[in-house]
């Protein structure tokens, strides 16, 4: 049974910085890609950033560039989202997804999901 549990959401002040972590079980081998997306109320589901399995290269949205950083552990199968000088409209749920696709940002090509983390930046 695939299972990708999200973690470290939080409240934070402007400027401030939170650590997501995604833990993985029951991925089958053909799984290539992690990533993270989020969706604030009203609006659509936005791709973050992705790495591949073996980390040897990632994929961010430029929304979140030169602030956020995407990592692996492998050995523990966790998939983190460092994310640094958070800004309000950073406000949403962020999911974790798995996709056999290489680093791709569309939402479709994911095929599973974690149940979401709410993050919350006020000003």
């Amino acid at each position: 049974q695939v299972q990708l549990v999200e973690s470290g959401g939080g409240s934070v002040q402007a400027g401030g910085s939170l650590r997501l972590s995604c833990a993985a079980s029951g991925l089958p081998s053909s799984v290539y890609t992690m990533g993270w997306f989020r969706q604030a109320p009203g609006k659509e589901r936005e791709f973050v950033a992705a790495i591949t399995w073996s980390a040897s290269a990632t994929k961010y949205a430029d929304s979140v560039k030169g602030r956020f950083t995407i990592s692996r552990d492998n050995a523990k199968n966790t998939a983190l989202l460092q994310m640094n000088s958070l800004k309000p409209e950073d406000t949403a749920a962020y999911f974790c997804a798995a996709s056999i696709k290489y680093l791709s940002a569309g939402y479709y090509d994911y095929d599973y999901w974690g149940q979401g983390t709410q993050v919350t930046v006020s000003s």
